[in-house]
Order: structure tokens, then C-alpha cells, then sequence
């Protein structure tokens, strides 16, 4: 289905993209998000993306790696939205982090709303950086390279998003107990 999707978008046909765009929408939308402040900034993104997809479909020679370097376009393009707007968020402090113990179960008891929510509360920098090392697979230098930051800086960042992680975790945990308590 998908590879006829493509090759039929490939010919320009109005009606192909739309189908490409509505069929891919929601998988681009899980990604955007994962970058995101809100959804309207997720719908910029992928907006954005799906027009330098369709600027360039006929440069993907072979259909079945397309979600891949789509996949690629939209990280890429949450990374140029983030530097586009850089001014706009707020600067923190980067202070040493602490480790924190977290229950492991307790991760397996959060819906996929409630991660999404949590990583959404972390700080715009804090997030970029977490999402490219821990779900892209970057490196601390690809990541300074890419937002312009020092590798020593992206090490920080992530321990920084994991340990905010690990204290929202514990905290929805606590209010989920005293909840279950009352």
C-alpha cells in the first residue's frame, strides 16, 4: 500500500499527495510532538516537513526507506524550528545532576499520554536533547553540531532531562498512591 502511495505521489498528482500526506500524518505528528511545546508547534513541523517531502519525493529512489528519511526530515525540521525560535525560550541554569532512584514499574504503569505530557513539561533544550540521544540515537557530538551547543554541554542536558524525568515520575507515582490511599 505504502509503496504505491509513494510511487503514485511521485507523479505530482494533487490528489496522491493528499492521500500520502493524510496516510503519514498521524506517524508524523508522534514524532513532532516528541519536539514539540504544543500541538500547534507539532502541526508547524510537520506542515514544514511534509512540504520539503513533497519538494523533493523524487529524490527517493527506493520506496520501502521513505519512512526513514521522512523520519529524518521531521527531526531535522523540529531541529530548524528549535533554532528558529531559540530566543524565545526560556534560558536555565544548568546546575549538577543528581541521581534519583526511580521504580522501574512504575514507568509500565503510565499511559502513553502521560509520558508524552512528562516529556512535554520538561524545558525546550532539555527535551531536544533527550529526544536525539535517547530515541534518534545521535551522539553528544552530532547533538552540539546540530543545535550549536558544546558536546559537554549535550551530556549535561540529557542528565539534566533524565533526572527531571525521574522527579516527575516519582511525583505522579506519589499522587497516583495518596490518590489510591483517600
Amino acid at each position: 500500500m505504502e509503496h504505491h502511495l509513494i510511487k503514485e505521489a511521485k507523479k505530482g498528482d494533487p490528489k496522491s499527495l493528499e492521500r500520502l500526506y493524510k496516510h503519514f500524518y498521524g506517524y508524523a505528528m508522534s514524532i513532532a510532538l516528541r519536539y514539540s511545546n504544543s500541538r500547534e508547534e507539532a502541526c508547524e513541523i510537520v506542515n514544514d516537513s511534509f512540504m520539503k517531502v513533497f519538494e523533493k519525493l523524487n529524490q527517493v529512489i527506493d520506496e520501502q526507506s521513505f519512512k526513514g528519511w521522512f523520519r529524518r526530515i521531521l527531526v531535522n525540521t523540529s531541529i530548524d524550528y528549535y533554532r528558529k525560535n531559540v530566543r524565545y525560550y526560556a534560558v536555565m541554569d544548568i546546575d549538577k545532576a543528581e541521581k534519583e532512584l526511580c521504580d522501574a514499574n512504575v514507568i509500565d504503569e503510565l499511559t502513553k499520554e502521560e509520558i508524552m505530557r512528562i516529556l512535554r513539561e520538561l524545558p525546550e533544550i532539555l527535551r531536544m536533547v533527550f529526544n536525539m540521544y535517547e530515541i534518534e540515537g545521535y551522539n553528544h557530538n552530532e547533538i552540539g553540531m546540530e543545535l550549536g551547543i558544546p558536546s559537554s554541554t549535550s551530556r549535561t542536558y540529557l542528565a539534566r532531562a533524565k533526572q527531571k524525568l525521574r522527579q516527575r515520575i516519582t511525583a505522579m507515582n506519589q499522587e497516583k498512591n495518596e490518590g489510591a490511599i483517600r
